[in-house]
């Protein structure tokens, strides 16, 4: 029986629109381009006949110019895939129409189906989502032509200024374009080589034939058996709780109590999740046994069981267990920096931009009652500096002529004023090299990403690294470079020491193998990613990533002590901290391991994550006695008001202008007394002023009111933000969580190997053993047999999802590559390591991401 596939799903659910995607402009959202980017999907395209593959947000007139299989002259069809509601593509979808004179036909993929766009609250659609698209969209586009033409016909010119909005409530209003209105005329003068004959003006009024057709697979695989949903989709930009006493952020479930949330309650993020799901399942022909761990998941669960019906029971399909657990059910492990390469690489690296999305409009405009109608979630697209390997040896003219060839296609295209393009060319090629500055030459001109299908003889790089720990996949990228270089015959000057992969190991090797385009091209994979792995080994980030991993031992350590000695480390790290900040630069203390505020909090987050595990009875309301956690409290209001400025967090909206203004003040403050120490000269005119003390007296008064109202004003927000403290280190407390602290006890024996909530469910799962508070879904059939043949003793046995040969986890709130790891050792230490095993997760999580959604714009404090 074939092996399931997730990358190879996705290929295949591509080629089955190859009769779209056939002499097609094919336009991308930036999820979707996310997603192609990990699936190595964009040469597929270009060999299914697609004209050019472009950026649906970024969409420009001289994208028809672009042509990589020139046939039928210009294209008279497009084909738009988003990740997005419908609502939120239109806007550029209608731009995309508005600047194709020529276009018949517009094929719509969207990765959203009909169900989950009447469910969405922010979609204006209904049950029959698709047909109300398309219908809307050619009014639009009509609507479109008719004014361009009236402009053309008073003005002379072929240009749109029209906004429009749409007649259903919704839609935003429409501009063609962000920077301003197309200019038809001049796109009409670039496309010259194309054209052989004036197309008539007519040519706009013909009808549209527009489709709107369900693409599901729209997801980033990071292996064949591990995916994240796009961080610009709406699935993973839904919010997953709304605002309640149990909610910690809008991005991730809300605390478990044991019921699950019906009707309008339900978050549109478990909706568009269970949606998902649905269809993957379906894609890889599988027939899902769904277990659940946590009220959402539960949530998701029940709707992915009324989902399935009896036609779907009854196809032949091959049985799999669908194991879905919260997130909220284990914070600890993608808070900590545990020991994974890619979680590093993944920390270090930076990351593109998010796309100036219709989205994020809504998201800052208004809010919908439950919570954000968007969460805006880190790009997982990675920008490796690969320019410093082409950059730095000047001497290689194969190295500069790839850079300057790049850097010179790249500002013609981005010109749109021709002279000035070619005014720019004459300048950059008349330029000697080592004249060219940095702004002459952008750093994510030459960037690398992550691409899944790369492999070194059949084993793919991403998938090998995340089942390592970070020594061992840096040295495998190590054997990796070296197994390359001898393939290419690429001799070394230096000597390559065995054993352990340093970093000016891998550099020679990366540059050796780099330094000609052909043997660039060849080995793109490899190099990428070894230079990924060193910019995670750079001492800039791994001395904090390092740093951050003693406190979080220490911690561990001081959790199984006392609640005194936790309580003291983390205001020692707390204080210790508002002194770095005082007195340090911060990349020079990022080069030195030094922690921040904000550093500190996540710390503190830890620490009482790990309280209520050891100490649930220890203080009345929290973990701690009221002393104890006086003195935390006391440590971070001091440590803000002598840093204001690096503790914008979302406790302290609305009062961070004053806490600079007061910093500030007291700053001056201390300069003139300084000054006024060191010169102090008497003279007559000064005994004159004697008389303003009183004056003076009073300036001070109220300056020391004014600080004591600020004081307490940010003590108030800091005893608003312990009570958010308390709800992290709570939800253990309850019935569950009591069992599994008995039920996993085997694995709490050495605090520095503590493993994460994945792998001791996985363990007990695959050995057979119970599992406290994991719920089985019946389907449509089971519940048949178990309440109406149950009598006649035809009743089915509970499944078990050690049954299955295919187990899919999917984390609704994220995962992070520690937990990837730990899932695979859970696998191989089974008694039946033969299961494939799939891993997804709603976003790919790391510390930094995890400081946002607790602390910050949305968490629940």
């Amino acid at each position: 029986m074939a092996t399931v596939d997730v990358i190879k799903c996705c290929m295949d659910s591509i080629r089955q629109i190859s009769d779209e995607i056939r002499e097609a402009i094919v336009y991308l959202d930036a999820g979707c381009t996310e997603s192609f980017e990990y699936v190595g999907a964009f040469s597929l395209f270009l060999e299914l006949g697609a004209h050019a593959i472009c950026s649906l947000e970024k969409m420009s007139p001289l994208d028809k110019v672009v042509d990589w299989n020139s046939t039928s002259g210009p294209a008279k069809k497009i084909v738009v895939i988003t990740s997005r509601l419908l609502s939120d593509a239109h806007r550029y979808i209608l731009r995309c129409l508005s600047a194709f004179q020529t276009l018949r036909s517009c094929a719509i993929f969207t990765c959203i189906s009909e169900t989950g766009h009447s469910a969405y609250p922010e979609s204006p659609l209904g049950p029959d989502a698709y047909h109300e698209y398309e219908s809307l969209l050619v009014q639009d586009y009509e609507e479109l032509a008719r004014k361009f033409l009236m402009n053309s016909s008073h003005t002379g010119e072929s240009i749109v200024k029209e906004s429009m909005s749409a007649e259903d409530e919704g839609w935003s209003q429409l501009t063609t374009s962000e920077e301003g209105p197309f200019n038809f005329s001049s796109v009409a003068s670039a496309q010259n080589s194309y054209e052989d004959s004036v197309i008539d003006r007519t040519d706009v009024r013909k009808k549209l034939k527009v489709s709107v057709h369900h693409f599901p697979l729209v997801l980033c695989p990071f292996s064949p058996r591990f995916f994240v949903l796009p961080s610009e989709g709406s699935v993973a930009e839904a919010y997953l709780s709304a605002e309640h006493d149990n909610s910690i952020s809008f991005g991730l479930p809300s605390i478990s109590t044991g019921t699950t949330a019906d009707g309008e309650d339900v978050p549109p993020g478990a909706t568009l999740t269970a949606q998902f799901l649905y269809h993957l399942a379906a894609k890889m022909d599988l027939k899902l046994e769904i277990f659940s761990l946590g009220d959402v998941s539960k949530t998701v669960g029940k709707l992915l069981t009324d989902m399935s019906s009896l036609y779907d029971v009854g196809r032949r399909k091959r049985s799999a267990g669908l194991l879905l657990i919260d997130r909220t059910l284990d914070l600890l492990t993608p808070c900590c920096h545990g020991d994974s390469l890619v979680d590093q690489m993944f920390s270090s690296l930076p990351h593109r931009e998010r796309m100036a999305s219709l989205s994020q409009a809504k998201s800052s405009q208004s809010q919908v009652k439950l919570g954000p109608a968007y969460l805006q979630r880190s790009p997982l697209t990675v920008q490796i500096p690969l320019n410093n390997f082409l950059r730095e040896d000047t001497s290689s003219s194969y190295n500069f002529q790839l850079v300057e060839s790049v850097e010179a296609f790249l500002r013609g295209w981005n010109s749109r004023d021709s002279t000035s393009q070619m005014d720019e060319l004459v300048n950059f090629s008349t330029k000697p090299s080592g004249e060219m500055s940095t702004q002459d030459f952008q750093s994510d001109l030459l960037c690398g990403s992550f691409v899944s299908t790369e492999n070194f003889h059949g084993t793919p790089y991403l998938e090998a690294i995340l089942e390592r720990r970070s020594k061992d996949g840096a040295v495998l990228i190590k054997k990796w470079l070296q197994e390359s270089l001898r393939r290419e015959n690429v001799s070394l000057n230096a000597k390559i020491r065995p054993g352990y992969a340093s970093k000016s190991d891998l550099q020679t090797m990366i540059k050796a193998l780099a330094k000609s385009q052909s043997l660039l091209a060849k080995n793109k994979g490899i190099i990428q990613l070894a230079a990924a792995a060193l910019s995670a080994l750079d001492e800039s980030h791994s001395a904090k990533w390092d740093a951050f991993s003693s406190a979080e031992k220490i911690l561990n350590v001081n959790a199984g002590d006392t609640s005194q000695s936790l309580a003291a480390q983390i205001s020692d790290l707390i204080n210790k901290s508002a002194l770095v900040s005082s007195q340090g630069n911060n990349k020079m203390d990022a080069q030195r391991g030094l922690l921040t505020l904000q550093d500190a909090l996540l710390l503190t987050v830890v620490g009482y994550i790990l309280a209520g595990e050891n100490f649930p009875s220890s203080g009345t309301v929290g973990p701690f006695s009221w002393q104890e956690e006086h003195f935390m409290k006391e440590a971070i209001v001091d440590a803000i008001i002598e840093n204001p400025t690096v503790a914008k967090l979302k406790f302290l909206k609305g009062l961070t202008q004053d806490l600079e203004a007061n910093f500030n003040r007291k700053s001056e403050e201390k300069k003139e007394d300084l000054s006024n120490t060191e010169s102090i000269d008497f003279d007559d005119d000064d005994w004159g002023s004697w008389g303003d003390e009183d004056s003076g007296k009073d300036k001070r008064k109220e300056q020391v009111y004014d600080d004591m109202q600020l004081k307490l004003e940010l003590r108030d927000r800091v005893d608003n933000l312990f009570k958010f403290f308390h709800k992290l280190s709570s939800f253990k407390k309850n019935v569950s969580f009591r069992e599994w602290s008995q039920a996993l006890s085997k694995f709490n024996d050495d605090p520095y190997s503590n493993k994460g909530l994945l792998y001791k469910v996985l363990s007990r799962v695959l050995d057979k053993h119970e599992v406290p508070g994991l719920e089985y879904h019946s389907s449509t059939v089971g519940r048949l047999f178990k309440s109406g043949f149950g009598r006649f003793g035809l009743g089915q046995a509970k499944p078990s999802l050690a049954d299955h040969d295919v187990i899919l986890v999917f984390v609704v709130g994220g995962i992070n590559g520690v937990e990837v790891r730990e899932a695979q050792e859970a696998l191989s230490e089974s008694s039946r390591p033969e299961v494939e095993l799939i891993l997804g997760g709603t976003t790919f999580l790391t510390p930094k991401d995890m400081f946002e959604l607790l602390l910050g714009d949305y968490c629940c404090v």
